[in-house]
């Protein structure tokens, strides 16, 4: 395995322990989803790369536009759940009182 392939499952799965270790507020882990989409963006956009091949794939474009709509959908969420229940802490949301 090259240091690439490595510094990209590293980065990801760094990316999936802070989402299932720091779950006190919602920005933190909407920063670790937003995280692990960069992670796999830049891995597929070097792909072609690695393979030699001439052709440009548009998954990585595809994957950058969810990844923007997530974001925006993330803070949304968050400024809603900020301003019906006080603050951003994720032990105060609960789905089942909605």
């Amino acid at each position: 395995m090259s240091t690439l392939h490595l510094s990209f499952y590293s980065a990801f799965a760094l990316s999936c322990l802070g989402l299932a270790f720091h779950r006190t507020h919602l920005i933190s882990a909407l920063l670790c989803l937003e995280s692990m989409m960069l992670s796999m963006y830049i891995a597929l956009s070097t792909w072609p790369v690695e393979n030699h091949t001439t052709t440009p794939t548009i998954i990585p474009l595809l994957m950058l536009t969810f990844s923007a709509c997530e974001a925006g959908t993330g803070l949304a969420t968050l400024v809603a759940s900020t301003r019906t229940h006080g603050s951003d802490h994720l032990h105060n949301l609960n789905l089942l009182q909605c």
